[in-house]
């Protein structure tokens, strides 16, 4: 039976299991990235809770949108990094950039801290983009500007973007160089933390196409990216990719495979579909299709032992190359057909499990001679001709003679 002791202990127990390791947890330094509560909202700054007796402020201006309109609320969770700390509540920022006498000191803070700052791209010049931070002219690296090389960086000016800076020297002819990538990958490092548990095969998930090879295309899943073999686009035959899917476009994929990657440096190769989302053709096309009859199909393919002929949109059967020539040897399908040539087959066979069609143009060549063979007999064996009326004419004048 259980003693007040044991209660004691128990809750002793429970108690020192909440509490951070180390004991008392230490204050927050200047430079560190810190994640509280919102505790209240006043005119002019938001007050966060830190934990561990720590509080941090930081301005009102720095959890608005553009439209000046408030994005946290009382007991929201908050990130943000300790700037200053003059021994009351803790000096916090979300961001930085904003415009005032402190602006260049801001900037310098920004640098060391690893604080994102906003900045307005103002033109796209060579090699890159020129910003507007607080008033000084910054400059993004083409190769910085976005996660993937972009090609034309136009239609960015004029936009307000977050950046890391990773130079800064103060001074009338200083400089100060930025990183929108740097910003960007930290975004998807997160959201790939949080996608990761939902990557499964199976999954059906929402992308959009970032690049496309001849082999296939790659959709961005949200911090992840997986392939779209050319294979899996669908079930009929296409030339290129581009065919089905192209760059920027949302597509909704199915998740055939996850490859772990051994090296932490790179990510897990993901395979996915949109095949597998569309119906079998097989399912209903193989229903119509009868043994011994005539089909007419397009030759898709062309290889040595034989043709590939699609009979319906995603259905391929193949003539092989002993099918492909009535009673006359054929060293290769192209002696006897080309690609793209509309023919007439026989269905040979239908094997529903493996997906495969057998078909034969031989057959049809062969029916259309044993039709004329039969032609020939049944004319032969016919009456003969009662000849012309001039014949019949001179017949009829001679009896009379």
């Amino acid at each position: 039976m259980p003693t007040d002791d044991d209660d004691f202990a128990a809750m002793l127990a429970d108690f020192e299991k909440d509490q951070p390791k180390g004991g008392v947890r230490r204050r927050p330094k200047v430079g560190d990235q810190v994640r509280g509560k919102v505790v209240s909202i006043g005119n002019d700054a938001v007050f966060v809770d830190l934990g561990g007796k720590a509080e941090g402020m930081l301005d009102r201006d720095q959890v608005v949108d553009r439209d000046g309109k408030l994005q946290v609320e009382v007991g929201a969770e908050i990130e943000a990094r300790v700037v200053d700390d003059r021994g009351g509540a803790l000096t916090l920022r979300v961001r930085l950039g904003g415009r005032g006498p402190e602006a260049k000191a801001e900037l310098l803070q920004a640098f060391e801290l690893g604080l994102p700052i906003e900045g307005t791209v103002t033109e796209a010049i060579k090699g890159g983009l020129s910003v507007d931070v607080a008033g000084v002219r910054a400059f993004c690296p083409a190769s910085q500007v976005d996660v993937r090389f972009v090609e034309d960086l136009t239609p960015l000016v004029g936009q307000r973007l977050s950046f890391r800076v990773t130079s800064y020297q103060p001074g009338p002819r200083g400089n100060l160089v930025l990183s929108r990538r740097a910003v960007l990958e930290e975004e998807r490092a997160a959201q790939r933390a949080e996608l990761v548990d939902k990557v499964v095969p199976g999954a059906v998930l929402r992308g959009t196409v970032v690049s496309i090879k001849p082999f296939g295309a790659f959709v961005d899943l949200g911090g992840l990216e997986g392939m779209l073999h050319v294979s899996e686009l669908g079930y009929a035959r296409i030339e290129s990719p581009e065919e089905v899917v192209s760059v920027g476009q949302e597509v909704t994929v199915v998740v055939l495979k996850v490859e772990p990657s051994e090296d932490v440096r790179k990510p897990a190769r993901i395979a996915l579909s949109l095949k597998a989302l569309e119906a079998d053709p097989w399912i209903e096309a193989t229903k119509a299709l009868v043994v011994g009859g005539t089909v007419t199909g397009k030759v898709t393919r062309l290889q040595p032992f034989g043709a590939f002929v699609e009979i319906a949109p995603g259905l391929e059967g193949l003539v092989h190359i002993s099918e492909l020539g009535a009673g006359r040897r054929v060293n290769h399908p192209r002696e006897v057909v080309k690609l793209g040539q509309d023919v007439e087959v026989t269905i040979l066979a239908v094997d529903a499990d493996k997906h495969r069609i057998g078909l034969s143009m031989a057959a049809s060549g062969r029916a259309e001679e044993v039709a004329a063979v039969e032609h020939g007999r049944a004319m032969q064996r016919a009456p003969q001709s009662l000849g012309t009326f001039g014949d019949l004419l001179a017949k009829a004048t001679s009896k009379k003679k």
